[in-house]
């Protein structure tokens, strides 16, 4: 069928991208869904820097690719052997397929799935295959989703279905900032009810992680960002603090506010100065979250003596540890009874031709979860 999609062919173009346009919106081929694999018609779609890190080279990707990862939309049609899903169901994307059968899967841990991982590096879906065709080119599908278009055929095992009375623009953020900032709190931290936080970087990841410190009633929530806006934002949402990270003395500001450092930090910017701060800013026995994504080469280095002196924790969190047919709905569910409040994280709503626009908008800084409307 020919769709409109959102094709990126080069990264690394000047920024303003609503000059340089990097994404091209084009007319393609999309194929029907093969075995295991269904056809979405994708009603909204959220920018995310993990879309934006591949536009400015940060994260290579197979190109040509039709970006976007973060999506909900209505099942169109089923390929064989998908027996679990109905036409007209709403779905919310996951943007790691689980194959459910490799040692991560079994473990309870799909978000490290082995053949997941190696179908999103290749830019294919988890049979293998590209659905995906631009005047005899074949694209690549980002992250087994590539929701920048009108429909996606995707992989069974890359949807959760959903309640139908959540509107789509609040649903696609579920794929991608609510499992990844409220999963690395609730699922990687595990936190414990009654303690002390410090959420770094505040877009609309590191919100859905505040939003999450807060379902846990940390006694005490630090925000830190560059933007005094999304400071003031987050004061609203349960911050007890706020510090400008361009603050030369923002740790020392931070730590005599919590009596030494938090008991957990939350590191969601995606930046190496953002982790040492986290780390910094983290108590003696405390432990360090980052789910940011910084540049593929970027380092970070610690002293080793106080890692184990102080008996310090780093922990990893990709997407949010999280198990997405459990985890997906049960945070619906919070937002629905009004505990997580994710529908004050969204700001812009976008058509796909505002795409590289919108990308400026979210590499400025202020934004928080533009979304595409399709």
């Amino acid at each position: 069928m020919k769709i409109r999609a959102a094709i990126l062919s080069h990264s690394a173009a000047p920024t303003p991208y609503a000059v340089s346009k990097p994404l091209e919106i084009a007319e393609i081929d999309l194929a029907p869904p093969g075995p295991g694999e269904v056809l979405i018609r994708v009603k909204a779609a959220g920018l995310c820097h993990s879309d934006l890190s591949v536009i400015d080279g940060n994260r290579p990707r197979p190109l040509p690719m039709v970006l976007g990862h973060e999506g909900a939309g209505i099942v169109e049609e089923l390929g064989t052997g998908v027996t679990d899903l109905l036409v007209g169901d709403h779905v919310v994307t996951a943007f790691v397929p689980s194959c459910g059968s490799c040692s991560p899967c079994v473990r309870g841990r799909p978000a490290l799935c082995e053949p997941g991982m190696v179908a999103n590096s290749a830019g294919t879906l988890l049979s293998g295959h590209r659905r995906l065709l631009h005047n005899n080119e074949i694209l690549n599908h980002h992250l087994g989703i590539s929701a920048f278009a009108e429909y996606a055929t995707v992989s069974r095992n890359s949807l959760v279905r959903i309640d139908k009375s959540l509107g789509f623009a609040e649903a696609a953020v579920f794929g991608c900032a609510v499992i990844t900032g409220t999963g690395a709190v609730i699922n990687t931290a595990e936190l414990p009810l009654g303690r002390s936080i410090a959420v770094i970087g505040l877009g609309g990841v590191g919100l859905a992680a505040l939003l999450g410190t807060k379902v846990r009633e940390a006694s005490t929530i630090i925000a830190i960002d560059l933007s005094d806006q999304k400071l003031m934002l987050a004061q609203t949402l349960g911050a007890t603090h706020i510090f400008n990270a361009n603050n030369p003395d923002c740790v020392e500001a931070v730590r005599s506010a919590t009596s030494g450092g938090v008991d957990f930090a939350f590191e969601m910017a995606g930046s190496i100065k953002a982790l040492e701060l986290a780390y910094r800013i983290t108590r003696r026995g405390g432990t360090t979250v980052t789910a940011g994504l910084s540049h593929h080469e970027a380092m970070f280095s610690i002293p080793h003596v106080g890692l184990v002196a102080e008996e310090r924790t780093i922990k990893g969190s990709y997407l949010g540890s999280c198990v997405p047919s459990r985890d997906i709905p049960r945070y619906i569910e919070w937002y629905q009874q009004g505990i997580l409040p994710i529908n004050k994280l969204l700001s812009e709503t976008l058509i796909l031709e505002d795409i590289n626009a919108g990308f400026d908008n979210l590499a400025g800084g202020e934004s928080l979860r533009q979304t595409l409307t399709l």
